[in-house]
C-alpha cells in the first residue's frame, strides 16, 4: 500500500479506537501497533503524529502516546458589535473596502466528489511535475543555510533567473521575489495607487485582480477588449476621463478571453500610458502555459521599456503546483523602492526553502521536459474541449480559440441565464466558472469559463460537456 494511504488508514483506525480509552489513557506501544496492524514503524509514527496534530493524542518521548484530555467548552460570545465596527468608516471611504472573494473562491474550491471540475485554476495532479518538485524540495533542504533568513528581495540566483526569463536587459537587481502572482499584484496595486483612486482594467478581466483592487480601496474602471485584447482606441480616452495612473493588463493569453495583444497594440499601450504619466502592471501569468501549436510568443512589455512604465508580474505557480507560491515583480526606476518597501512590510520575505526548491526545479533537466509535456497536453485538451463544445453545445458562442492558457470563454444565448445554468450544471455533475465576476461593471451578456487543465483528461472533458448538455436541456425550451 502507498505510504500516504497507509498512514491515513491507520490514523482512521486509531481514531475510531480512541473511544475505548479514558482521557490520559495510554495507547499500545509503537511495536504493538506495528504487529497488530502489519505496518511499518514509520507509518505508526506518522499516524500518531497526525492524531497529535489534531489534538486527539499526546505523545511523550520515552513514555508513549496517550489520549488527550477533552478540550474545555468554548464560551459563545456576542460578535454582533463587529458589524458597526467594520462599517463605521464606510461613509468616509471613497470606495468601500468590503472584500468579495467569490470570483476567486470559485476557482479555488474543490467541487464535491464525482463532479467534473471545469472551474479549476491549476493543473491537474497528472500534469504537475510532482516527482521533480519532490526531488527539488529534497535537494533544497540539503543546501547549506537552506533554513536561514534569505535576502528580503529574494535569492540572487532566483532573481537573475527571472530576469533572464523576462529578457530585454532586465537585471536581477530589478526583480523582487514574491509569494506567487497574487501577492505580486497586491503589492503592485498598493504601491502604485492610493486608496480612492481609479485603476484601469481590461473588461473582462481576472476576478482576483479586481478583488485585490477593491480591497485596497481602488476603483476599477473597465476598458473594453476585443479579439486582439484591450482596445487602445478607447484606452487614451479612459486615462483622460478618469485621471488614472495605473493600467492592469494581461497582454498574453488574457484571462478569460485568451487574447494575445498584437505588436502594434503593445507599442500603443506603453506609449499611451507613458503620455498619461501612468504605470502599466503587466500580468504575464500564462507565458509558460503556451500550447504546442502556438506561433512564436511576443516578448513581455517589460522587455522593451527603458523608461520604467511597465511593472512586470509573473509566477511559477500556474505551470507547476498551486503550492509552489513563488513569483516575481520587475520594475525600473524609483518605483522599485516603493514596491520593495511594501513587500517587506507585508511579508518580510518568501521562505528560503521554497525559493531554494524553485531554483532546484528550474535548473533540473526535468524542467524542460515538463514544459514540453504541458504544452502538448494543453493543446490536446483544448482541441478535445473545443470539438466537444462545437458538437454538443452549438448554442454557446466561442469567439476565440486560444493558443495558450487553460480555458475557453463562452458566451451564453440571451435565453439562458448564467446563474440558472451553473446551478443546473452542478446538479448534473459538472462545475463551471461564472462569467459575472470577470466584469467590474454590468456585463454585456452571460458567460461561462471552462477550464481544461484541472480535469483528468480527454474522457473527463467529453463527459463534462455531456453533463453540461443535460443541464442546458433542462433550461432551454
Amino acid at each position: 500500500m502507498h505510504e500516504r494511504s497507509s498512514v491515513a488508514e491507520l490514523a482512521k483506525t486509531l481514531k475510531a479506537e480512541l473511544d475505548r480509552y479514558s482521557p490520559g489513557g495510554k495507547l499500545p506501544s509503537s511495536r504493538a501497533l506495528v504487529e497488530r496492524h502489519h505496518v511499518s514503524p514509520v507509518t505508526v509514527t506518522r499516524a500518531l503524529a497526525q492524531l497529535a496534530a489534531e489534538g486527539l493524542v499526546v505523545t511523550r518521548p520515552g513514555a508513549g502516546a496517550f489520549k488527550a484530555e477533552a478540550p474545555a467548552p468554548v464560551a459563545t460570545g456576542d460578535t454582533s458589535w463587529q458589524e458597526l465596527a467594520l462599517s463605521a468608516d464606510a461613509a468616509t471611504e471613497l470606495v468601500p473596502r468590503a472584500v468579495d472573494a467569490s470570483g476567486v473562491l470559485v476557482t479555488l474550491a474543490a467541487p464535491p466528489p464525482g463532479v467534473v471540475e471545469f472551474n479549476g485554476g491549476y493543473l491537474h495532479p497528472s500534469l504537475q511535475p510532482e516527482r521533480a518538485l519532490a526531488a527539488a524540495l529534497a535537494r533544497a533542504g540539503r543546501r547549506p543555510g537552506a533554513w536561514g533568513r534569505p535576502p528580503s528581495d529574494g535569492l540572487t540566483e532566483l532573481r537573475e533567473w527571472f530576469a533572464r526569463e523576462i529578457g530585454g536587459g532586465v537585471t536581477g537587481a530589478e526583480v523582487l521575489i514574491t509569494a506567487g502572482g497574487q501577492s505580486a499584484l497586491t503589492t503592485a496595486l498598493r504601491a502604485l495607487a492610493p486608496p480612492g483612486t481609479p485603476v484601469l482594467v481590461e473588461s473582462p478581466t481576472y476576478p482576483g485582480m479586481l478583488a485585490v483592487a477593491r480591497a485596497a480601496g481602488l476603483r476599477p474602471v473597465p476598458v473594453p477588449t476585443d479579439a486582439d485584447g484591450i482596445r487602445t482606441d478607447l484606452l487614451e480616452a479612459a486615462f483622460r476621463a478618469t485621471g488614472a495612473r495605473v493600467l492592469v493588463c494581461q497582454p498574453l493569453f488574457q484571462n478569460p478571453t485568451g487574447a494575445v495583444l498584437p505588436p502594434e497594440r503593445r507599442r500603443e499601450v506603453v506609449r499611451i500610458a507613458r503620455a498619461a504619466g501612468a504605470f502599466v502592471v503587466e500580468d504575464d501569468f500564462a507565458r509558460r502555459l503556451v500550447h504546442e501549436d502556438a506561433p512564436p510568443l511576443p516578448a513581455p512589455l517589460a522587455a522593451d521599456d527603458p523608461d520604467g512604465v511597465v511593472v512586470h508580474v509573473r509566477s511559477l505557480t500556474k505551470i507547476t503546483s498551486a503550492s509552489l507560491r513563488v513569483g516575481a515583480l520587475a520594475a525600473r526606476g524609483p518605483v522599485l523602492e516603493r514596491l520593495r518597501a511594501i513587500q517587506v512590510v507585508d511579508s518580510f520575505f518568501v521562505p528560503r526553502p521554497l525559493q531554494e526548491a524553485a531554483l532546484e526545479l528550474v535548473g533540473a533537466p526535468a524542467w524542460s521536459r515538463h514544459l514540453r509535456t504541458v504544452s502538448q497536453e494543453l493543446k490536446a485538451r483544448r482541441d478535445t474541449l473545443t470539438a466537444a463544445v462545437t458538437l454538443r453545445l452549438p448554442e454557446l458562442a466561442l469567439p476565440h480559440i486560444p493558443s495558450g492558457g487553460y480555458h475557453l470563454w463562452l458566451r451564453l444565448p440571451d435565453a439562458l441565464p448564467e446563474s440558472a445554468l451553473l446551478a443546473a450544471a452542478l446538479r448534473a455533475g459538472v462545475a463551471a466558472a461564472p462569467g459575472r465576476p470577470y466584469f467590474c461593471a454590468e456585463p454585456p451578456a452571460g458567460h461561462i469559463r471552462l477550464s481544461f487543465a484541472g480535469v483528468a483528461g480527454p474522457t473527463e472533458i467529453t463527459e463534462g460537456v455531456r453533463r453540461l448538455r443535460t443541464a442546458m436541456d433542462e433550461l432551454l425550451p
